[in-house]
């Protein structure tokens, strides 16, 4: 699992039949000190995040575990909204940054 910032949201009217129903988002893995990366990526949400907001995304077969995806062609999944992030440099309100 890693952290990544919500933000955009993409609509496709054509997809697989498996993500119908599927919000997809698009994603910025960020790094230890909260940071955006150069790494894009689309994710389903599974709880309802929004643009902006940071969340916690899983990869890999074990995206597929979450919701209702366990036959879907997904790679990564949206699992938790983020509210503070605590490290040795104390803690981060991550919503309201």
């Amino acid at each position: 699992m890693y952290l990544a910032k919500v933000i955009g949201r993409v609509v496709a009217t054509t997809k697989d039949m498996s993500l119908s129903g599927s919000k997809l988002l698009i994603i910025t893995r960020l790094n230890e000190r909260l940071e955006p990366q150069d790494r894009t990526e689309i994710a389903v949400d599974t709880v309802g995040a929004g643009n902006g907001e940071t969340v916690i995304v899983t990869s890999g077969s074990a995206s597929r575990l979450a919701g209702t995806l366990q036959k879907s062609v997904v790679d990564a999944s949206i699992v938790g909204i983020v509210d503070t992030v605590e490290t040795d440099g104390g803690v981060r309100d991550v919503r309201h940054p």
